[in-house]
C-alpha cells in the first residue's frame, strides 16, 4: 500500500500534467502530510484536519478556509480511490472571501526598496545585487514574479532589449520590450553576476550560491526589506510579518507606472 507522501507524489504529477502549477498547494499538502504520518495517521480524516490546524492555527479564519478547500480536493482525489479516506465538510470552517485592497506604491516607495534591497547583507554580494535588479525589474515592466524568476539568461537579449517570456501565465509565451535604461541596468548585473559566481549563469536571477533565486527566497528578501524602511512592523524569529498596507506585497510592485530604476549595489565582496 503506498504511503500518503507517495500518493501526494502522484496527486501532483498527474494535475500538473494536466496544466496546474500547484505550488502553493504542494506547500500546503506537505505540511499536512508531514503532521498526518508524524500522528501515525493512514487516511485522512475531519478529525485529523482540525488537529492539524489546532496545532498551527495562527493564521486568520480566511487562511484556514484556504488550507481546507486545498485539503478537501486531495482528500476527495485520495476517496476515489478509497473510500476509507474522508473529505471534510466545505462548512467546517465557514469564511467570507474578502478581496484585499490592494497598496498602491508611490515611486518613492519604490526607490526606498531597491536602495534598501541593494543594502542587504550577503556572502559575496550576490543577494543585494540580484534583490535590487529583480524588484526594480518588476516595478518597471509588470512581471510577475513567477515570471522574472523563470528567466534564464538566453531569454533576455541584451543588445536589443527584449525578454522573450516563456512561462507566462497559463503556459503562453510572449516578447517583453524594455527601456534602453533598463536594458543597460539588466546588462550591468549579468555582467556583475557571472564575474561574482566566476561563470556564466544559466539562470538570469540567481541567490548566493548560484543556484536560481526561489519564489520563496524572493517574497522572505522582499518582506524583509519592506520591514528595513518600515512599510512592514519587525517580526521574531525572521517572520515575514502582516504589511502595513493592505496587500502590500512583492506581487504589487507592478502596479505602479514607470518607477525610476535604480543603481545596482556597489561591490560588497
Amino acid at each position: 500500500m503506498k504511503t500518503l507522501s507517495q500518493e501526494l507524489d502522484r496527486y501532483l504529477s498527474i494535475r500538473r500534467s494536466l496544466g496546474y502549477k500547484l505550488s502553493t498547494d504542494e506547500r500546503i499538502l506537505r505540511k499536512f502530510i508531514t503532521f498526518t504520518e508524524a500522528e501515525g495517521s493512514e487516511c485522512v480524516s475531519t478529525a485529523l484536519f482540525l488537529r492539524w490546524k489546532n496545532a498551527f492555527g495562527k493564521a486568520n479564519k480566511q487562511r484556514w478556509a484556504h488550507h481546507l478547500g486545498t485539503v478537501r480536493i486531495f482528500a476527495q482525489w485520495l476517496h476515489c480511490m478509497d473510500s476509507k479516506h474522508e473529505l471534510p465538510p466545505q462548512s467546517l470552517l465557514p469564511s467570507r472571501v474578502r478581496r484585499a485592497h490592494p497598496y498602491i506604491y508611490k515611486e518613492e516607495d519604490i526607490r526606498r526598496i531597491v536602495e534598501a534591497a541593494a543594502e542587504l547583507p550577503s556572502i559575496h554580494g550576490i543577494r543585494a545585487l540580484t534583490c535590487s535588479m529583480l524588484f526594480g525589474l518588476i516595478a518597471v515592466t509588470g512581471l510577475r514574479v513567477s515570471e522574472a524568476l523563470s528567466l534564464d539568461a538566453a531569454d533576455v537579449d541584451l543588445e536589443n532589449g527584449v525578454i522573450a517570456l516563456r512561462q507566462g501565465r497559463f503556459g503562453k509565451e510572449r516578447l517583453l520590450p524594455v527601456s534602453d535604461c533598463t536594458r543597460i541596468r539588466l546588462a550591468d548585473y549579468a555582467k556583475e553576476r557571472d564575474r561574482l559566481l566566476g561563470a556564466p549563469s544559466q539562470a538570469f536571477f540567481v541567490a548566493d550560491h548560484g543556484e536560481r533565486l526561489t519564489d520563496c527566497g524572493a517574497r522572505y528578501n522582499f518582506a524583509a526589506v519592506c520591514q528595513m524602511i518600515g512599510l512592514r512592523p519587525t517580526q521574531m524569529f525572521h517572520r515575514h510579518g502582516q504589511p502595513i498596507a493592505s496587500s502590500c506585497d512583492c506581487r504589487r510592485l507592478r502596479s505602479v507606472a514607470s518607477p525610476i530604476p535604480q543603481p545596482l549595489p556597489k561591490d560588497r565582496r
